[in-house]
């Protein structure tokens, strides 16, 4: 990568001049016209020229990684295209202009990439969001906006970014990871694989919980995997981020408001008419608002199968955001009608977490049971015993079943999906 070349403390005043001079000597119309590749022989000879005439001797080295760069702020972002390019990296965060840290694997590190300075900053987050129609400014300082490539931006920028404008980048791999690579990656076993499988091809209704960055939408692509081509899948999406290789799918995506404040398309509205587009499957990225009302009654009123995303911490929680959310819907729906709706609704809860070592797992497979009095009964059928942290820092534990067989094998079975009598019990029981 570019940012590893060492490079001396004056080469970023010498790219600045000889970017500015390059700018003015080269036909910029022609440079968009004929693309990055096709002016890299003429950059590379003005650079060479521009180097002279500033009387700095540099390296060929040097004279590469300066061209490069060029072109990294005519045709691309700047600092940041080796990081877009590294594709091990799930996260780029911009916290100033002299501080960018990169996720890889789960952990955060510190990259030595740096702005000249917040304008230079703030014209690579104008570069992104103006190719979708949107701005950033002080009457409007938080924008949200989406790359060619899918990653997901948000920027903030001053009086409400306090040190300077901030970018967040969430990128997604080109190629999504497979049940198989979950396995891998000790995110599950098998045993909780064949469950889960099993539960899509049956029609249950799943809700996957966790918090930020811990995998919610990487396993809604697994299990969404599992459904049949012969199905018709609609999703609904605030940030286009699913990757379904099923033949008939469509895609839906919300739309924020335009610059004068309208024109804005929820979630809630989404999901209202995708009941009107025959689906066999809804699949809904999150659920993050009043939306969760139409789509818990869209659970209930045949539309099974379904699956989305919930920012919670365990099973339970997940549950209360749940409520939280229905009752965002104004309608004054009584809180134990609220409850026996989820109730009726769901009937999976899938937990995954973000270890300390970076690693993502399955933590819980909680099955929805019904209603004891005013509650929603659960019960966890795996899960992850956590029982310490190895000499590297990693996370140690096992994936166990608690021994409780599932109520929904019955309906399973009804469906022709027989789950293997002995894959529940706990091992070393009778």
């Amino acid at each position: 990568m570019a940012t590893t070349i060492g490079v001396r403390s004056d080469f970023s005043a010498v790219k600045v001049a000889i970017h500015r001079k390059l700018i003015q000597r080269m036909d910029m119309d022609h440079v968009v016209q004929v693309g990055r590749e096709g002016v890299r022989k003429e950059v590379a000879e003005i650079v060479e020229k521009l180097a002279a005439e500033e009387n700095t001797p540099m390296t060929f080295q040097e004279r590469e990684r300066l061209s490069l760069e060029v072109l990294d702020e005519v045709f691309g972002l700047g600092p940041l295209e080796p990081l877009l390019h590294d594709h091990t990296i799930s996260d780029i965060l911009v916290n100033t202009h002299n501080s960018v840290y990169i996720e890889r694997n789960g952990l955060l590190e510190r990259t030595p990439i740096q702005f000249r300075d917040d304008a230079h900053l703030m014209s690579i987050i104008d570069r992104i969001i103006s190719a979708v129609g949107r701005r950033v400014d002080e009457s409007s300082p938080m924008v949200d906006a989406r790359l060619q490539d899918g990653s997901r931006v948000n920027a903030i920028i001053p009086p409400l970014a306090i040190d300077g404008p901030i970018l967040s980048i969430r990128r997604f791999g080109r190629d999504p990871l497979t049940a198989d690579e979950l396995m891998q990656n000790h995110t599950l076993t098998a045993p909780m694989l064949e469950m889960l499988r099993g539960c899509v091809y049956g029609r249950m209704n799943c809700l996957i919980s966790g918090g930020t960055g811990a995998g919610k939408t990487t396993l809604l692509n697994v299990l969404s995997s599992f459904i049949s081509n012969r199905e018709r899948i609609i999703t609904v999406e605030d940030a286009a981020e699913l990757q379904l290789h099923q033949e008939h799918v469509v895609r839906l995506e919300t739309r924020p408001p335009n610059v004068e404040g309208k024109g804005a398309i929820r979630q809630r509205q989404l999901v209202i008419n995708c009941l009107r587009m025959r689906p066999d499957r809804i699949v809904v990225g999150e659920v993050r608002g009043d939306e969760a009302l139409d789509m818990l009654q869209a659970m209930n009123t045949g539309h099974d199968g379904s699956l989305t995303t919930i920012h919670a911490n365990s099973p339970r929680d997940a549950l209360t955001r749940l409520e939280t959310m229905v009752a965002m819907a104004n309608l004054n729906i009584p809180e134990s009608a609220i409850r026996r709706q989820v109730a009726s609704a769901l009937d999976l809860i899938i937990q995954v977490s973000r270890m300390s070592d970076g690693s993502r797992k399955i933590t819980n497979i909680s099955e929805v049971v019904g209603m004891e009095g005013e509650i929603v009964t659960m019960q966890d059928i795996f899960e992850f015993r956590k029982t310490g942290i190895g000499e590297k820092g990693e996370v140690l534990g096992e994936f166990l079943p608690t021994g409780i067989r599932p109520r929904l094998s019955e309906r399973l079975l009804a469906a022709g999906i027989r789950l293997p009598v002995g894959m529940f019990d706990r091992p070393g029981s009778y």
